[in-house]
């Protein structure tokens, strides 16, 4: 049980940095799918990639062995994943006037503008949700 969730805590860390509008985050998401399906992990999921779409589809493909609590939590889990990873894009679309015209940045490199877009003034209140949504602020 300890394995499964320490081999998901690294999932959650090697994903990329991505966002959420009122969700939980990465590692909130990855700790939920650890504690409640930790056992059923280790027991049928053994070698899988921790690649979340493949964890994913190993759950599914053994929903008949899941406890109720895993099959649950783990819906629930990858999707704030899903969620987080849109916010997280959709961040670059919300500030490329600021990254560009504020942060000197590149909308590509969206990442990189982040410090930047959180301290700097005249931000637009689209802008600032999108971070906030993200995880960023």
């Amino acid at each position: 049980m300890v394995r499964g969730g320490v081999i998901l805590i690294g999932f959650a860390l090697a994903a990329p940095s991505l966002a959420v509008a009122e969700t939980m985050s990465f590692g909130d998401a990855a700790a939920l799918l650890a504690n409640s399906c930790a056992t059923e992990i280790d027991a049928n999921c053994r070698g899988v990639s921790l690649d979340s779409n493949r964890l994913k589809e190993c759950l599914s493909r053994n929903q008949d062995v899941l406890s109720p609590q895993c099959k649950s939590d783990y819906l629930r889990s990858f999707d704030a994943i899903q969620k987080r990873i849109a916010a997280r894009v959709a961040v670059a679309n919300a500030c490329t006037r600021e990254i560009v015209k504020l942060c000197a940045g590149s909308p590509k490199e969206t990442s990189k503008s982040i410090p930047c877009l959180t301290t700097t003034k005249g931000v637009s209140a689209r802008c600032l949700q999108a971070m906030s949504d993200a995880g960023y602020r």
